[in-house]
Parts: C-alpha cells; sequence; structure tokens
C-alpha cells in the first residue's frame, strides 16, 4: 500500500527528523544567530557544560588551544558538541586529551539522531584521511593564500578603475571580485584565528555571525529545520517540503524574488545587527569597520565626493551580494533529489551518509583550483572534515571512493546549471520524498 503523504505531513508538521525536539530557536522572533544558540542551549540539556556524546566536559582550558579560540568558548557552552567535535579533529591527540575534562555522563539521551559508530561510515573514512594526512607531501595552503590575495587586490584594483574610468564592466568585476573575497574567506573561518577571515567583513557580513549560522549550524545540521542557514531566509525563500511552512503562491512568489533577496543579503546583515545592538544586547564588533575601508579607499584614491564614493562603494557591494547569494544558495544542497527535513531519511543514522545525503556535488569546477575555492566547491569532504584547506580535499578522493564503495553508496555531481534549475524547483516543492536516499528516485 502507499504511503498516505497527508498523514505523513500531519505527523511531521514541527518536527525535525534528526532531532527528539522541535528547535526552540523557531519559536523566537526573530529567528537569529543569538536566539539560535540560546535555543541549542536549551534543547541540549548540556547542564552549561559541553557535551559529547554521553558525557560531559568542562572544556574551558582546551577550547583555548581549539581553532576559533574564544569564539568556541562563548558560543558553544551549554551546547551538544559532539559532531563539531569529531568533524574538526581529524587526529587522535583531542580525543587522547578529552579524560581530563570529564565532568560527568550525562543523565539524558542525546537530542540529535546522529551516530559515530568505530566501524560505521564516517569513522572509516575519517580513520583513512587520517592515515593519509600523515603521509601527504604537500603545502597546499600556499597556493589557496596566493589566491586569496590576488582576490583581495582585485577588490580594491578594479573598485579603483571603476571609478577612475566611470566603467560599469568594472564595477561589475568589482563586485564579482568583493563576492570572491566572501566565498575564498570562509575557507578560513573554518580554521584557526587568523587576518584572512576578517576579508570577509568586506562585504558588510560579518564572519562572526558566519561562524555560527554557517560552522555551527548549517556544517553540522544540513537541509535540516536546525539549520539557521535555512530558518534565516523564511518566508521569503522555503526549502523545506511542505505545505505547513509556505504555500503554493509563497513558493511561486519565492522564485520570483530570490534575486532580490541575494542583492539585499549583505545590507540586512547588517541594518539587524545594528537594530539587535540597539535594542537588545551590542553584537557588533572592531572588525565590523573592516567593511568601511573600501569607501573610504575610493574617497581617499580619487577625485569623488564623499557622497558619491558612497554611492559607488553600495552599487559595488549589491552586485558583490548578489552574486555571494546567487552562489552560495545554488552551491550544493537545494534539489528535490537532495534530502530536506520532512524527507524520509535512510536507516543509518550515520553523520557522514547524512551528510551525503544532503549534498550533489558540483562536478564542472573541479579541474580548478580557483573555482572550487571561490565556489563552494569539493562540497561533500568539505563538509565531512570542515578545518582542511579547500586544496587540500582534492588529494583525499581515493580514500573517499574507497569508503563510499564499501557502504555501497555514492557520490552525486552536477554542474551548476543544474543546481540552479534544482534550487528553484525545490522551492517550489511541497511534497516529501517517500523512499530513503539511495532509491531509484534519487539516482
Amino acid at each position: 500500500m502507499a504511503p498516505n503523504v497527508k498523514k505523513l505531513e500531519k505527523e511531521t508538521w514541527r518536527k525535525s527528523g534528526i532531532s527528539r525536539n522541535y528547535p526552540s530557536y523557531r519559536n523566537r522572533i526573530p529567528v537569529s544567530h543569538e536566539s539560535w544558540l540560546e535555543g541549542k542551549q536549551l534543547d541540549d540539556e548540556a547542564e552549561g557544560l559541553w557535551r559529547i556524546g554521553d558525557k560531559l566536559y568542562d572544556l574551558s582550558d582546551f577550547a583555548t588551544n581549539h581553532p576559533g579560540g574564544a569564539f568556541w568558548i562563548e558560543t558553544t557552552r551549554g551546547t551538544d558538541i559532539t559532531e563539531p567535535f569529531e568533524s574538526h579533529h581529524i587526529n587522535e591527540r583531542a580525543r587522547q586529551m578529552l579524560s581530563k575534562f570529564e565532568i560527568k555522563s550525562a543523565t539524558k539521551p542525546r537530542n540529535y539522531r546522529f551516530t559515530f559508530e568505530p566501524n560505521g561510515f564516517y569513522m572509516t573514512l575519517k580513520r583513512r584521511v587520517r592515515e593519509k594526512l600523515r603521509t601527504l607531501n604537500y603545502k597546499p595552503s600556499q597556493k589557496t593564500d596566493l589566491l586569496h590575495t590576488g582576490i583581495l587586490i582585485g577588490v580594491f584594483l578594479f573598485s579603483w578603475l571603476a571609478i577612475v574610468w566611470s566603467s560599469l564592466v568594472f564595477k561589475i568585476l568589482a563586485g564579482w571580485a568583493l563576492c570572491y573575497m566572501a566565498t575564498s574567506s570562509h575557507n578560513y573561518f573554518h580554521q584557526r584565528d587568523n587576518w584572512r577571515m576578517y576579508c570577509f567583513n568586506l562585504s558588510l557580513m560579518n564572519f562572526r555571525n558566519w561562524r555560527i549560522s554557517h560552522a555551527l549550524s548549517h556544517h553540522v545540521y544540513p537541509n535540516s529545520l536546525h539549520d539557521l542557514e535555512m530558518s534565516l531566509f523564511e518566508p521569503f525563500l522555503c526549502w523545506v517540503p511542505s505545505i505547513h511552512y509556505a504555500n503554493r503562491i509563497q513558493r511561486w512568489i519565492s522564485v520570483l524574488i530570490s534575486p532580490v533577496i541575494y542583492a539585499l543579503l549583505s545590507f540586512v546583515q547588517i541594518v539587524q545587527r545594528m537594530v539587535y545592538s540597539l535594542v537588545k544586547n551590542n553584537i557588533m564588533y572592531w572588525d565590523d569597520l573592516i567593511g568601511l575601508i573600501l569607501p573610504i579607499f575610493l574617497y581617499i584614491s580619487t577625485d569623488l565626493k564623499f557622497s558619491s564614493a558612497i554611492v559607488n562603494w553600495l552599487s559595488i557591494v549589491s552586485i558583490g551580494s548578489f552574486l555571494f547569494g546567487f552562489i552560495g544558495l545554488t552551491a550544493a544542497h537545494h534539489d528535490p533529489r537532495i534530502l530536506h527535513d520532512g524527507d524520509t531519511q535512510r536507516s543509518d543514522p550515520d553523520w557522514g551518509l547524512y551528510q551525503l545525503d544532503t549534498i550533489i556535488d558540483r562536478g564542472d569546477i573541479k579541474w580548478s583550483d580557483l573555482l572550487v575555492l571561490v565556489s563552494f566547491g569539493e562540497h561533500a569532504l568539505h563538509h565531512l572534515f570542515p578545518t582542511l584547506d579547500h586544496n587540500v580535499l582534492k588529494h583525499l578522493y581515493p580514500e573517499f571512493r574507497l569508503t563510499l564503495k564499501e557502504f555501497k553508496t555514492e557520490l552525486r555531481e552536477m554542474s551548476h546549471w543544474g543546481h540552479i534549475k534544482g534550487q528553484s524547483q525545490q522551492l517550489l516543492r511541497l511534497k516529501a520524498n517517500l523512499l530513503p536516499p539511495g532509491s531509484k528516485m534519487f539516482q
């Protein structure tokens, strides 16, 4: 007998397929990085400590040596960090140190259904990657750093030429470079604190917020109700396949207005942070001033009036924002064949398999290290091992393919055009997929 779609949707309404509880932050208005953290602390019930698996730890001292340093202390206390801990620490040193920080066993089961079985998909792949990294002779970060530096120079050069020559072409190139500056800087805010991650702020967005919404939320719980990068766009863009979240008319409107949302993305984020800082708690930092470097540069280095410099700068930011939103939201995650919360999930709750189910990789850019860096390429491996430099990931495919074959699963790929089309189709999708990933309908 075929499954009853209406009954299934009724049963899954206000539920998440990856957790016991509906995310508390989604009951709060407005949904924000701050409400996500507050809701996670409430849902995870870690008693003010850090939860890893079924044990609670006081990682105050340990976190100072963790990639991100004080950021992790400030944001992850009182939460379950099992998934970030496993994916951020490929070697065994961190696990060997854990016993020194253990406080007690947790009294309640984990909120999330993901597993990290020693012989499961993810831990098997992780062991192989760990061994590969020990023997791999490479200096990938040098090439990535060189590309990132070139893009940074391009932002200022193209912006200056756009003003001096009154050129729309160079203004578009400046916006494109600004977009690439943001997407390539994303590589760095997954790693230890470094000056390159601050370059993300040239786009008026703030890497601190993106470390929460992207590194702690989206990377851990992609395409679920716990994915803040999904919730932040609602009700304007909704990818959850249920009429309860957005009806058919709303979804058609989403497709039509999505270009406008892309162009306003940077401005909305800076305005949100300013308003929140004025009416609640301050979340503005000194590095927000980095966004003003470009207009000051244009004003000082050209004969523009201050008002004209601002107008030209805002137009460049708008172009960059549009391209960033367009590339980011059509990178890998949204297509009717990709798992979203509400769809039937596979029986094996291995975290690594879940990551694969929520991704279709871009197969058309793997020939170029630059395109991989600026277009969220090697997306599956990046989700599985986010702290590794993008230029390292291409070396891990032999181990990746061996593990995929062993666990009878696959890495799906398609072109960017396929993702553009699929993202629009996903916005329009109202019905949940009733067959789990791996079924014929997903091939």
